[in-house]
């Protein structure tokens, strides 16, 4: 059975996250230049958005292994092992169901009005039949030309192996999901927004 491992983070969305944090460390850096008193009160707005900018899009992440898929999202990561997965959409992201939660994958969210309108029929060559709704329609963020299409397509093509194989029921696990929360990232940004309150409430 062949396997395709991925490991995805999205370029853009750690560029971002870049300029941000430079641009915040920069703008604390001219306060406590200019008047450093003021920086400890004027300073924490900038690094509650710095943070706010890496755990929004430096983080989240997607990992495709054999074993499961791993859902790295912005305050919590999801491991799905294969027999829990029910059926993946990409309406608004990727996003994989199973019996007790939709998981969104915060890494892909679905291509913008102006990309899906630039979409061809080959755009959609390959994708697998479980994408497609009761009368064989296809979305816009299922082409495999998309990160979300991409993506959803290679997580599809193995799910699919393994349902055709009869391996999903047999390894079916009720306990296998697991899911924990960033509650380091959670605290430094309930603790920076706190800060950041006198700041600008005056």
């Amino acid at each position: 059975m062949s396997f395709q491992e991925v490991h995805y983070r999205p370029a853009f969305g750690r560029v971002l996250s870049v300029v941000t944090m430079v641009l915040c460390a920069a703008a604390i850096g001219a306060l406590i230049w200019d008047d450093p008193l003021s920086a400890l009160r004027y300073a924490w707005p900038l690094v509650f958005v710095a943070i706010l900018a890496w755990a929004l899009f430096w983080r989240p992440e997607l990992h495709v292994e054999p074993h499961g898929v791993t859902v790295v999202n912005v305050l919590r990561t999801h491991f799905l092992p294969w027999p829990a997965v029910q059926s993946i959409d990409t309406r608004f992201a990727l996003t994989l169901q199973t019996r007790t939660q939709r998981v969104p994958v915060w890494a892909t969210p679905a291509p913008g009005r102006h990309r899906a309108l630039g979409l061809a029929s080959k755009d959609f060559d390959g994708v697998g039949a479980s994408a497609r709704g009761p009368l064989g329609e296809l979305r816009p963020s299922d082409a495999v030309s998309t990160p979300s299409g991409n993506l959803a397509q290679t997580i599809r093509g193995q799910w699919e192996e393994l349902r055709d194989a009869g391996l999903l029921a047999a390894g079916e696990e009720p306990g296998g999901e697991k899911t924990s929360w960033h509650v380091g990232t959670i605290i430094a940004l309930v603790l920076t927004a706190a800060a950041a309150v006198p700041g600008l409430a005056l």
